[in-house]
């Protein structure tokens, strides 16, 4: 059962399923669906109901023909969730909360198009208790999201994105890899290498408390995540856009790394809205 708070998006898989269950998008199995395919013979394609006269008639050797449909198939959409000590940080939102509601999202609107749904949650390692592979059982991935309230990291890196990418499923899939992505580009390379027969959509989570809001004048103190050591700082505005500006950098940084990838990032700096994602997979289109 879906929960009734959670927000669906819209979505669409540019390319066709191998896979042999129904669902919403273009698949390459024969079947009864609405896309025409080729004709064939009655003895060929034992269907009466596709018998095309038309057809028939035309058919120089005298033989009864039928149409053949490909079937509407589906495919799996993964949550591949970053949980690593970074990803603990509470500013204007909790990022590890938005990982929650962005995996529920992504849950939601794969089961409302017959969609499977899967989840890998990893940190310095794969989470298995976080971990679910791809199914239809919408209960089950409702209940695997739940359990991300009650997890808790300190001082664990982002290593095992390398693992994750070993637990996805050979079908084409779509993959949100929802992270701060606050780790070396070339372990992001390696990640983006190890999902390459997917579709990737990086969901950068940042929060205006990182680099924007920081104290205007004074003495502050910034623990660094990964390693959990702690940082007095003076505060001041040449330091205030220092942090700018390294933020600026490292988006051009990201931006150009997915780009050798030929993928689009989205950035997410506030609350998560599915609306967010839907205008996403609108510009893909157009």
């Amino acid at each position: 059962m879906i929960p009734t708070n959670v927000q669906s998006f819209f979505y669409q898989v540019p390319w066709r399923s191998a896979s042999v269950h129904t669902g919403e998008h273009l698949g390459l199995q024969r079947g009864p669906g609405d896309e025409f395919s080729k004709h064939m013979s009655l003895v060929d394609y034992p269907d009466a109901r596709r018998v095309d006269l038309r057809q028939t008639l035309r058919d120089p050797y005298e033989q009864v023909q039928v149409r053949v449909f490909k079937q509407e198939a589906s495919s799996p959409l993964y949550a591949v969730c970053d949980l690593s000590s970074s990803m603990q940080f509470v500013g204007q939102v909790s990022k590890h909360e938005t990982v929650q509601t962005v995996a529920a999202a992504i849950a939601c609107s794969a089961h409302e198009n017959s969609d499977l749904f899967g989840m890998i949650c990893y940190d310095q390692r794969v989470i298995p208790a976080l971990t679910q592979a791809p199914s239809h059982h919408a209960h089950q991935s409702f209940a695997t999201i739940a359990q991300l309230a009650a997890f808790h990291n300190h001082h664990q890196a982002s290593d095992g994105i390398i693992e994750a990418t070993g637990w996805l499923g050979q079908q084409k899939g779509l993959v949100f890899w929802i992270s701060d992505f606050h780790m070396p580009l070339s372990l992001i390379a390696r990640g983006l290498n190890g999902m390459s027969n997917h579709q990737v959509i990086p969901i950068v989570l940042w929060d205006p408390y990182e680099y924007q809001r920081l104290p205007r004048f004074g003495f502050g103190n910034l623990q660094d995540p990964e390693t959990g050591q702690q940082k007095t700082i003076f505060f001041r505005q040449a330091i205030r856009a220092q942090f700018a500006e390294q933020f600026a950098q490292r988006k051009q940084a990201l931006d150009q790394l997915f780009a050798t990838f030929e993928i689009r990032p989205l950035y997410i700096t506030g609350p998560f809205q599915a609306s967010l994602l839907s205008d996403y997979f609108e510009q893909l289109i157009h």
